[in-house]
């Protein structure tokens, strides 16, 4: 056996969503912010997420997650996630992964019961307190970044649904927060895959057709993810973020409910010192703290803290082939869905 790439990866998963974490063969990305590197995966060069995300090596249902050393003095670690469609800048679950898989393979050292990691990401600091015992982080709690409510009740017109009502909001991402009612639906496993063709047509007539950008990010433009919000028969928050080009997340979103509760806190509907349980599509659930009032360039924010558990279940080696056809892999819409226009 001959491999021109080696690359090695802890697998892990935050309530039922996959992210894997690249522990060895990628030394660095160029750029000297996190934001930077972010720019040249998804402006110059590709060819890292491709080989990274999709199959033969990886498949839909998944994250792959770089980390580098901090591009800024009060960080410990640099992340970025690499989804299907592209690199994005924040994710919950997997800085729950991230987090779990450092501490539990001694890349970086735990203390019990608590341990404090401070991750770079390109929506900046995200401070992660893991709770520790008998080696084991029993659950990550992060300090998200500041969200807030960009836009109320907007209205876009999609194509085979009509005229769509939605909330705007950045939780570390921009996302299309959605009543799924309106549209005859309901959040169930059953119903995954109305919901994703449903989200993705929303995709694309938000961006189409609304100009969302960040105040003080300038690469933060568009959304996202869509994501269906109702509340479940206990009255707890269930949704369903869907992910380009296809695909429901597993978990219950940690970058989607800090912007859903700027919404909440928007309408009134939070307060700070609230708790809240989320729960996901397969049932799996986070906790949502409204941990009290902040602002973003002026504008009314809330800073979210987002808590969970994750679980590592394997370790994988990957590599290519000088005379493999496909070094880059491949997706093919029986499983990534038919949103390839989602893609950047």
């Amino acid at each position: 056996m001959r491999w021109s790439k080696t690359v090695t990866l802890v697998e892990a998963h935050a309530e039922g969503e996959v992210g894997r974490i690249v522990t060895g063969g990628v030394i660095d990305i160029p750029g000297a912010t996190m934001a930077d590197k972010l720019r040249h995966l998804n402006e110059v060069d590709d060819s890292l997420r491709r080989f990274l995300v999709f199959e033969p090596r990886a498949s839909a249902q998944m994250s792959t997650c770089l980390v580098f050393p901090p591009t800024r003095p009060d960080a410990d670690i640099g992340f970025i996630i690499l989804q299907g469609d592209k690199a994005h800048a924040m994710s919950g679950s997997n800085a729950i992964c991230l987090t779990t898989v450092l501490l539990e393979t001694g890349m970086l050292p735990m203390a019990e019961p608590e341990t404090l990691v401070r991750i770079d990401t390109a929506s900046g600091l995200v401070t992660a307190r893991a709770s520790c015992r008998d080696g084991k982080v029993e659950r990550v709690t992060l300090t998200m970044n500041p969200s807030y409510a960009h836009q109320l009740d907007a209205v876009v017109e999609v194509e085979g649904y009509g005229q769509v009502r939605l909330d705007i909001a950045y939780g570390g991402i921009f996302y299309a927060l959605i009543n799924p009612a309106q549209l005859g639906l309901e959040i169930r496993p059953d119903t995954a895959r109305k919901l994703v063709e449903a989200g993705s047509a929303i995709h694309r007539a938000v961006n189409a057709q609304l100009d969302i950008a960040h105040p003080e990010l300038p690469d933060m433009k568009g959304i996202s993810y869509t994501m269906f919000v109702g509340h479940n028969q206990e009255g707890e928050l269930k949704g369903a973020t869907i992910m380009p080009p296809g695909r429901i997340d597993r978990s219950p979103c940690g970058t989607g409910n800090s912007a859903r509760l700027a919404v909440a806190a928007a309408r009134g509907l939070a307060r700070p010192g609230d708790r809240f349980t989320a729960r996901s599509i397969i049932d799996s659930s986070f906790e949502v703290h409204y941990a009290g009032d902040t602002s973003v360039a002026g504008r009314p924010a809330v800073q979210p803290v987002i808590s969970g558990r994750a679980w590592i279940h394997g370790i994988h080696q990957i590599g290519v082939d000088p005379t493999d056809p496909y070094p880059l892999g491949y997706s093919v819409s029986d499983t990534w869905g038919d949103a390839f226009d989602l893609m950047q």
